[in-house]
């Protein structure tokens, strides 16, 4: 969920949000009274600070999601073809409990490609649109590449459906010793239509019967069809459709006055001609408003279809139009069977998607959440949809509804929904039972971080301190924890522990709540400079940023605490991004980067460096959006070509970015073409052939005009391709050469080459440079960790996973010593702590390997199936699965 808006239901005092009005004083020179006089005491300081309470997400988040993907692994290697969507929309549904974004657009990918209907496939192939939203950029270029990207685009609906052949023809049956007549007179008020008997006779068996069978109309000549609203145009087209089997150029109106007609005497073959016909016609949204109707009244389901693919290929702005939602809100069973088929399901989980993201508590969106849970055939769907609207019920203040929807969910398994039963509970004014409840929970199942971080709602002082620390160990990516704690330390005015606090989340997750209340720290402590950067670091992530609760524009702050910094000149700015990029100092070097941007100099530049730092920051989608804006202000053409390459690259269309800096290059010889090819070509291929490429490229990339922070990047890149061709001698010339203009990384690159001469104690020292220079280090431990002896490895892992617990290298060593020495428990313990927090496909390969050594099959077993869940073609995998497989009793 993209925005899901945090609860307001707590009703403990907490930290005071900051009163918008009173920044209005800045604008009149008061802020250093105002912001001194905050400083003076804890109550004051309130003003300035406020930790929410961690919302009660709508997501599916079992208490073993190991368990749950290995049991959907499983059904998936024997399920029929019908059953594969949804169970890779629930793999989804976990995944985006876990945070993993990558994993869930998979997961829907192959839900997509694995789509058993034809609906299914429109579900998918929109909600993977809907996902890349503003990704329209891509499908350009790479249409200039000529290569077509529209896997999600409208598809020949009409195609999909299976023709309904009819079975043997009907039999003439002839009356009374009779000749049957050859033709037949159709009346419509005065006009007259000659219909050959025996071809109406073959369109429904309800003609055949009143033609040829006992009925008066079978010996008649003339019959009267006046009263059956069709006109004689109509019948017109249905004699020549009885003859040819074709509807040839017949307008919309005149197909549904048909297809009423067919309906009405079972003529399926009519029938499905004009459903097919008029599928084909449906262009608009107001043509598929007007047609649903039809098509759901007429049980029409290729009419419907199509109407279907209209509303969602404009998602989500089709939700703004009452008509479309009317449609999707008030449907029964069957207009459901009629409409999605066997994907209402898969359906109204993208659309209560899109609507939660556009208002979680609009009334569509319950309406749309309720269908889900009508929609639901199995208990894990239906505890996912009983916990999603009781989420959207406590949003809306709803709380004895969201109470019984969370019990269903709990009824059905899903313990998370535990956490808004415990919250409902506390609005009610029973504090105590929701803490007894919380605690009856961590006591009956393996604890995990989010259950702690609850119960710390329910208490106070030391046990809520003590809460919050555990929540932090069993799962350190939780933000609420490190938040509330720095605000704790702010209020005793302890002003560097809650920055130390703040600071170690933000060292590993650059959260926008985090920067905000660190920006508000700094505010209260007067470091105007400081909160200036925190302002222009979340802008820069999200421009339309809200502050204090969305009572403030992120954007008018920044005005406001820019009035108490002294103004930058050009040469200023790039001193200071200088020394930001050299120290290590990502952070910083995007809030100069955002102030640099306001000059109007070299914008295309800027955004590009801009991208950089937030790919490093592993914040992709906003890294996408600085790389668009790059070519928007591109100066030349070339120049322009360069970043597009880079768009084509990092959205995996290596070939085309390739193409992209060729093209560049033919058009002027630049810096950045010629890095952008080495770079594209280096990852794509490793021979000794591609190697003496990548060299001439960087050599010839190091002759072009460029600063010192890029051509830094250059000799690093050209040095690591020099020791993978055993030059080291040459890797070191880079090295030195790129430390001599401060890319302080290259010391990574040196100890290296140290390392590769047997000399450990030099690339330990070199190694030491880089932590000692470099702001953020986690890396720098890790990598240096490799080059000492055992104690002080552990060290090293020990301060990279307190830095940045992300990181799962150290895990592993740890566990990998732990095995070494026959402490097999510690060793799986060791790899747990780290897998119930992030789902890595190493983790859980070698904590399954561990299992097959003690001889715990099934538990092997099950980490296998959960990490080929992960990423299924993984080799070693696969080949671990199989011969633990074949052991399984």
């Amino acid at each position: 969920m993209r925005a899901f808006l945090p609860s307001d239901s707590c009703k403990e005092t907490q930290l005071n949000a900051i009163n918008p009005q009173s920044w209005l004083q800045v604008e009149r020179g008061k802020i250093s009274k105002l912001s001194s006089s905050c400083t003076t005491t804890s109550s004051s300081i309130e003003s300035f600070i406020k930790v929410p309470e961690p919302p009660i997400v709508p997501f599916f988040k079992p208490v073993d999601y190991v368990e749950v993907l290995a049991q959907i692994h499983e059904e998936l290697e024997s399920c029929s073809l019908q059953e594969r969507s949804n169970l890779y929309l629930l793999q989804f549904q976990i995944f985006r409990g876990l945070g993993e974004t990558k994993l869930m657009r998979r997961s829907l990918r192959s839900a997509w490609q694995k789509a058993g209907t034809v609906h299914e496939r429109l579900v998918f192939g929109a909600w993977l649109k809907y996902e890349k939203q503003g990704e329209e950029l891509i499908v350009d270029l790479l249409a200039t590449c000529n290569k077509c990207a529209q896997e999600f685009g409208p598809m020949d609906v009409a195609s999909q459906f299976p023709v309904e052949v009819d079975g043997a023809s009907q039999e003439t049956v002839v009356t009374d010793g009779e000749k049957s007549l050859k033709n037949v007179n159709f009346w419509i008020g005065d006009e007259k239509i000659v219909c050959r008997r025996q071809k109406i006779a073959s369109l429904s068996a309800p003609f055949h019967a009143m033609l040829n069978g006992y009925f008066n109309e079978s010996l008649c000549e003339d019959i009267d069809l006046s009263e059956n609203n069709i006109s004689p145009l109509g019948l017109r087209t249905i004699s020549v459709f009885s003859v040819t089997g074709c509807l040839s150029d017949v307008p919309p109106d005149l197909l549904l006055e048909i297809l009423v007609f067919a309906n009405k005497f079972c003529c399926e073959r009519l029938k499905d001609a004009c459903d097919r016909k008029l599928a084909s016609s449906v262009c608009t949204k107001d043509d598929a408003v007007e047609l649903m109707e039809y098509a759901i009244e007429e049980n029409s389901p290729v009419l419907a279809a199509s109407c279907l693919q209209v509303f969602l290929h404009e998602l989500p702005d089709c939700l703004n139009d009452e008509r479309v939602v009317e449609i999707f809100s008030h449907a029964d069973r069957q207009q459901r069977l009629i409409m999605a088929g066997q994907a209402s399901f898969s359906l109204y989980c993208l659309l209560s998607e899109v609507a939660m993201n556009l208002d979680p508590r609009s009334d569509k969106t319950v309406c749309f959440l309720e269908q889900l849970i009508e929609s639901a055939e199995t208990d894990r769907q239906r505890l996912l949809a009983f916990h999603q609207l009781g989420c959207v019920r406590l949003l809306r203040k709803e709380y004895d509804e969201a109470e019984s929807l969370f019990e269903r969910a709990v009824c059905l398994g899903h313990v998370y929904s535990i956490a808004g039963l415990a919250r409902l509970g506390y609005i009610k004014g029973h504090k105590l039972w929701s803490y007894e409840k919380l605690s009856s929970v961590i006591s009956s199942v393996n604890p995990l971080g989010w259950m702690y971080q609850e119960r710390s709602l329910y208490c106070e002082g030391d046990k809520r301190w003590e809460d919050l620390e555990k929540a932090t160990e069993l799962d350190p990516t939780l933000t609420y924890p490190y938040m509330y704690r720095a605000a704790s330390l702010m209020m005793k005015q302890n002003v560097q522990a809650a920055l130390g606090e703040i600071n170690r989340v933000l060292g590993f997750k650059l959260a926008l709540e985090c920067l905000e209340l660190r920006f508000c720290l700094y505010l209260a402590n007067e470091d105007y400079k400081a909160a200036l950067c925190d302002v222009q670091v979340i802008l820069t992530l999200s421009p339309d940023y809200r502050m204090f609760e969305g009572r403030v524009a992120a954007s008018q702050l920044r005005t406001l605490v820019r009035e108490h910094v002294d103004n930058w000149t050009t040469a200023d700015c790039w001193m200071q991004l200088y020394d930001r990029w050299s120290s290590v100092d990502d952070i910083g070097s995007l809030s100069v980067i955002y102030q640099m941007l306001e000059s109007g100099e070299a914008k295309g530049v800027l955004y590009f460096r801009q991208s950089l730092l937030l790919l490093r920051l592993n914040c992709p989608d906003a890294a996408m959006r600085s790389l668009e804006l790059a070519c928007q202000h591109a100066s030349s053409e070339h120049e322009r070509l360069v970043y597009e390459g880079w768009i084509l690259y990092d959205t995996g269309h290596c070939e085309e970015g390739l193409r992209k800096a060729e093209e560049s290059i033919r058009t002027k010889r630049s810096f950045e073409a010629f890095f952008l090819k080495a770079y594209a070509l280096a990852d794509s291929s490793m021979d000794f052939a591609c190697s003496s490429t990548v060299i001439s490229l960087l050599e010839n990339a190091l002759k072009c005009p460029s600063d010192n922070l890029r051509k830094g990047q250059a000799l690093n890149n050209l040095g690591s391709v020099y020791v993978d061709c055993g030059k080291l001698y040459l890797a070191a010339d880079c090295y030195i050469n790129a430390l001599k203009i401060r890319h302080t990384r290259a010391h990574q690159g040196l100890a290296r080459v140290h390392f590769l001469r047997n000399d450990k104690a030099a690339a330990y020292e070199e190694m030491t440079k880089l932590i000692e220079k470099a702001k953020n280090n986690a890396s720098a431990y890790e990598k240096r960790s490799e080059y000492c002896d055992r104690d002080l490895t552990k060290a090293d892992l020990e301060m990279v996973t307190q830095l940045d617990p992300l990181r799962v290298y150290p895990y592993r060593y740890r566990a990998a010593v732990l095995m070494d020495s026959s402490k097999e428990k510690e060793a799986i313990a060791e790899l747990s702590r780290a897998i119930a927090f992030k789902a890595d496909l190493h983790l859980l390969h070698l904590r399954a390997a561990f299992h097959e050594h003690v001889g715990d099959v099934l538990a092997a077993l099950r980490d296998c199936r959960a990490a080929l869940s992960i990423d299924p073609n993984h080799q070693e995998m696969l080949e671990l699965h199989s011969r633990v497989n074949s052991h399984e009793p």
